[in-house]
């Protein structure tokens, strides 16, 4: 999978049309764009354009009225809400698909877990040498998204516990560019959607329950919840373009449209 596409350009189509905007979560992007791709393969008069930037990107684009569907790694925020209701406009919110997050390390390193309460310590700062963790002595470079991505929010709040990252930490502006720092990087650690997950990096197994047991990021430990760190992936759509949008949305529901959620690899609703 090519990670480093943010913005893709789909085929438009003459005549009579449907133009469709989806803008935002970087850990969606993957899907939507398959998503698209296939649906207008099935409706000649579908245009829809999909695009990245992050969760907070598409959900302020929703209350700009600039795209159609804002695509989201978390669920709204008050202020989002807040400001959507100033506007007079309500909106509706569709779980389409689940996500494993998945920590990830240089394939150099020879750790291969950690518990919650390290990597908190890693990504608050208190932690600082792999040697700490049970690794090399090597100082550890901490990459993380940008605070306007979804992904950034989910792990503060349900793996740091709502602690801030360290000032000393890097944010990357998009997942394929954290892929790509901690491949090149021996003692890096980051984290991304399991659908971006890479030969070139390495998945730790992690523990929520103080080290009795480590749990490694998969779609088999995703659907049986045995993997610690698995959020819903949204939809938020107003509902003046309900009518719109509402076709795409169902056929991502749909048997076949879950079954992509399988094959670019996040977990389907169904089983």
């Amino acid at each position: 999978m090519k990670t480093k596409v943010i913005l893709i350009a789909l085929t438009l189509y003459t005549g009579m049309s449907f133009a469709q905007k989806l803008k935002g979560s970087d850990t969606v992007l993957p899907l939507a764009q398959k998503e698209a791709e296939s649906y207008m393969k099935a409706d000649k008069n579908a245009k829809i354009t999909v695009t990245g930037g992050g969760s907070g990107v598409g959900l302020a684009a929703l209350v700009d009225n600039t795209t159609d569907i804002a695509m989201s790694s978390r669920k709204i925020k008050m202020d989002e809400k807040i400001k959507l209701q100033d506007a007079g406009r309500a909106y509706k919110e569709t779980i389409i698909a689940y996500d494993a997050l998945s920590v990830i390390i240089n394939p150099g390193n020879k750790v291969t877990q950690l518990t919650r309460e390290q990597l908190e310590g890693i990504y608050t700062g208190k932690i600082k040498n792999w040697k700490e963790v049970g690794g090399d002595d090597l100082q550890i470079v901490v990459y993380s998204r940008e605070s306007s991505s979804g992904t950034y929010e989910f792990f503060k709040e349900h793996v740091m516990n709502k602690k801030n990252y360290a000032s000393s930490v890097l944010s990357m502006p998009a997942t394929g560019a954290i892929v790509q720092s901690v491949s090149q990087t021996k003692g890096a650690i980051g984290y991304i959607g399991l659908a971006y997950m890479d030969k070139a990096v390495k998945a730790v197994k992690v523990s929520y329950d103080q080290g009795k047991t480590y749990i490694a990021p998969s779609m088999a430990t995703a659907k049986d919840k045995t993997y610690p760190i698995v959020r819903p992936l949204y939809y938020y759509y107003l509902t003046t373009v309900e009518k719109t949008v509402k076709p795409f949305i169902d056929y991502v529901l749909s048997a076949e449209g879950q079954k992509i959620v399988e094959q670019v690899g996040y977990v389907p609703l169904t089983k």
